[in-house]
């Protein structure tokens, strides 16, 4: 692969940054791990590669913030919903997360075990006489999406419509231009969002949503803002990442055929598959959007404040310097501090729950379609485009 692609106009969601993205960080790694880059609109980001830096980078509160900077290219529709969880600070961070986390207590999580298996189970059932699917569109989106909704009470006939916001929200994140043309996306989504939190306080259910309507710590609620932006924090991210974790882990295990086959004879091997899977092509590829808090030096490279940050989470579970031969996927990796959730405060609230999901998923696919092998060749695959997330877009498999 040429390197001509490593220059300050380095396009994070481009088709051909995408597909060689592992020999990118792998330069970028040994040559320049806090590389600059120029956004189409002028903004200054820098990229961060190596596992040391990224794991700082993520739980650095002194020099990097999450509380958004610029928001006004961000209509004034849809701003509420961008101020979730995962875009604020301390205080306003620990209140959200406090009330929030009750919802996904390990009890709760170890709960649902019975519904997801069910669901699984069900999908399959649907499938397994046709002989071929395609695992995104046919297994691995419906299966979170439907474990949520359950969650959450929307109807299974409306997940389509989920479907379809999300993809143009994660093709437009991090990108203030791509978020205008994602606007009528967007809005839509806020709607039915509303539409959702209004029902519940007419008639509670019991469900996420009539939760976070009533949840209080210490007395203090929600907002209805702060409602309408932690449904659509859940339903994006919490279903994205299961999607990407479903059908890479099993891209994954088809390219790897000693580790697929030690997988289908004992998918409990200690230490958790899913954690190497995680690793190896990691869900999300750079973390959501950082800024510098103020001006400050690293790497001998001036970052001033309001640049933006972008903490490569994929770059950082291939580095040799933590990772004994880190592009070998290795089920039986022992050491294995990964990275794909995330670290420090804003370490994914919903791990537990896509850990599960995920397990489920790709033990009963493989139990039940022994024979299953990709219809294409490797190379055809395609990625998403959008800087968040590292998923296919499609995945044809026979059976």
């Amino acid at each position: 692969m040429s390197m001509t692609l490593l220059n300050e106009n380095l396009d994070l969601s481009s088709p051909s940054f995408k597909k060689n993205a592992h020999e990118i960080y792998k330069h970028l790694r040994r040559h320049d791990p806090m590389h600059k880059i120029t956004m189409q609109n002028g903004q200054i980001g820098w990229l961060i590669t190596r596992y040391d830096d990224v794991a700082q980078a993520l739980k650095d509160d002194l020099r990097i913030t999450k509380d958004r900077r610029d928001q006004s290219t961000i209509p004034p529709t849809v701003k509420h919903l961008f101020d979730h969880l995962l875009a604020t600070d301390p205080p306003d961070h620990t209140r959200l997360r406090s009330i929030v986390s009750k919802a996904f207590s390990p009890k709760i999580i170890e709960s649902l075990h019975s519904q997801i298996q069910q669901i699984t189970e069900e999908l399959i059932d649907r499938i397994e006489s046709k002989g071929a699917m395609d695992v995104i569109d046919d297994f691995a989106f419906p299966l979170p999406i439907a474990v949520l909704s359950r969650m959450l009470g929307i109807p299974e006939e409306e997940h389509y419509l989920i479907r379809e916001w999300s993809n143009a929200i994660i093709a437009a994140a991090s990108d203030n231009q791509k978020i205008k043309e994602a606007l009528p996306s967007i809005e839509a989504f806020a709607e039915y969002i509303e539409t959702l939190i209004i029902q519940r306080r007419e008639k509670p259910a019991d469900d996420l949503i009539s939760h976070f309507v009533y949840a209080h710590d210490n007395g203090e609620y929600l907002t209805a803002q702060e409602v309408s932006s932690m449904i659509f924090l859940l339903i994006i991210a919490g279903h994205e990442t299961t999607v990407n974790l479903i059908g890479n882990g099993l891209l994954a295990l088809l390219e790897n055929p000693d580790q697929l086959e030690l997988f289908k004879k004992n998918p409990h091997v200690a230490p958790s598959p899913i954690e190497e899977l995680l690793r190896y092509y990691s869900p999300v590829e750079i973390g959501t959007v950082r800024w510098a808090k103020h001006d400050f030096t690293w790497y001998e490279k001036t970052i001033h404040q309001d640049d933006l940050i972008f903490v490569s989470i994929s770059s950082a579970n291939r580095d040799p310097e933590q990772f004994e031969q880190p592009d070998r996927l290795d089920l039986t990796r022992t050491k294995n501090k990964h990275v794909a959730f995330g670290n420090g405060i804003h370490y994914c609230l919903g791990a537990p729950l896509a850990r599960l999901e995920g397990k489920i998923a790709l033990t009963a696919l493989l139990r039940r379609l022994p024979n299953l092998s990709s219809a294409i060749d490797f190379e055809e695959l395609t990625w998403r485009p959008g800087i968040l997330m590292r998923g296919l877009v499609r995945f044809p498999v026979s059976f």
